[in-house]
C-alpha cells in the first residue's frame, strides 16, 4: 500500500517517458553499452538531462554520482516500475485492417506484451489465424477474457460500437483499455483508458506543413 501511495502523484507524462527510457536502454544493451549517463539518455530522446533525473527521482535513487547508471540495471528497474518485467496478457477487439496489423507486429513480445485472444463480429474474419492467434466471435469475449487472464484490452472497433464493447470489458474485469476508436469512453474511475487517434495525430502534424505559419 505504501508503494501505491508513493507513486500516486507521478505525472502521466513521466510514466510515458519512463517507457521511452526503457526502450532506449534496451537498444543500448543490444549495442553493448554497459554504462549510461542522464546526458546520454536525454540526447537519445531529445530532452533535457534534468528531466531524466527528475523523472527517475520519483521512484528513488538511481545510479552513482560521477559514474552514471548501469545500463542493464536501470533497464530492469524501469521494467519493474512499468510492470513489463512479467508477461502482460492482451486481447484485441476488432480484427479489421488496424487490428490485424497490431496482431502481426512482433515487437510487442519483446516488451512483455502477449496477445492471447482476438475478437470480431464479422463471420468472414472469425476463424482466421494471425500470428498464431485465432479470431473468435465477439459473443465469446467475456468467457475467453476471464479464462485467458487478460489484463489489457485493445479496442480497434468503429466509434458506434466502442462504448458498448467497453461496457462489456469493464463488466468482465478489464481495468486497462487502449482505445484506437475516435470515441471518448465513459468508464468507472478505476479503469484506465489511453487513446490513440491516428487521424488526430496526422491533423496536428499537418500544421507544420502549413506555409502560412512559417
Amino acid at each position: 500500500m505504501a508503494e501505491k501511495n508513493k507513486t500516486k502523484g507521478v505525472p502521466k507524462a513521466t510514466i510515458k517517458r519512463l517507457a521511452l527510457y526503457a526502450r532506449a536502454l534496451y537498444r543500448m544493451e543490444m549495442d553493448g553499452e554497459t554504462r549510461v549517463s542522464s546526458m546520454a539518455l536525454a540526447e537519445r530522446l531529445g530532452i533535457n538531462p534534468a528531466q531524466v533525473r527528475k523523472d527517475l527521482a520519483y521512484f528513488g535513487q538511481f545510479g552513482v554520482p560521477g559514474y552514471g547508471y548501469r545500463t542493464s540495471e536501470l533497464h530492469q528497474k524501469l521494467k519493474s516500475i512499468l510492470g513489463t518485467n512479467r508477461e502482460i496478457r492482451v486481447a484485441l477487439v476488432g480484427a479489421g485492417n488496424l487490428g490485424r496489423a497490431l496482431l502481426s507486429y512482433v515487437g510487442f513480445s519483446t516488451q512483455g506484451f502477449r496477445f492471447v485472444a482476438a475478437f470480431d463480429t464479422d463471420q468472414n474474419k472469425i476463424g482466421r489465424v494471425i500470428n498464431n492467434i485465432e479470431i473468435l466471435s465477439a459473443a465469446r469475449m467475456e468467457e475467453i477474457i476471464r479464462e485467458s487472464r487478460v489484463v489489457i484490452a485493445v479496442l480497434a472497433v468503429p466509434a458506434q460500437t466502442a462504448q458498448e464493447i467497453a461496457n462489456r470489458l469493464v463488466k468482465c474485469g478489464i481495468t486497462a483499455i487502449l482505445n484506437f476508436s475516435p470515441m471518448r469512453l465513459l468508464v468507472p474511475p478505476k479503469v484506465k483508458v489511453h487513446y490513440v487517434d491516428l487521424a488526430l495525430e496526422m491533423e496536428s502534424l499537418s500544421f507544420y506543413l502549413n506555409p502560412a505559419y512559417f
